[in-house]
């Protein structure tokens, strides 16, 4: 399945062994560019907050640079004011966004994301774990 991931996914998988780090590599997973930055800028914090060996965590960080596939801002940049209008929340807005552009679901364990709008469908991780 295809989905546009949320980076709160990531980091959740980052921390620790879950049933999100299972399923992480059983779809084709789109996200905006940028998200890669935001991992990089709190590395250091991930890295002092979880169980995973620095080699574990490296290596999985890479594999999510290799397996993510990112779409640049200029591309989204058509469905952006759509998707603030249907946004419950403003950080959510760049997923929204290429979800709208791929004609793809959300991977978010954002409850109001989920249940505030209905222009996406957003998949928990329980749900992914559950269809597999």
């Amino acid at each position: 399945m295809d989905l546009v991931i949320d980076s709160n996914i990531l980091f959740a998988a980052l921390l620790k062994e879950s049933g999100t780090s299972d399923i992480l590599f059983k779809h084709t997973l789109y996200a905006p560019e940028f998200i890669f930055e935001e991992f990089r800028k709190y590395k250091d914090y991930l890295k002092g907050k979880t169980k995973r060996t620095e080699e574990n965590f490296n290596e999985l960080f890479d594999l999510f640079e290799r397996n993510v596939i990112l779409i640049p801002k200029e591309e989204i940049e058509p469905f952006i004011e759509k998707a603030k209008k249907i946004s419950p929340d403003a950080k959510d807005v760049p997923y929204l966004a290429l979800a709208l552009k791929l004609r793809c679901s959300l991977w978010s364990n954002d409850r109001d994301l989920k249940e505030k709008q209905n222009a996406v469908q957003v998949y928990s991780t329980e749900e992914l774990i559950r269809m597999d």
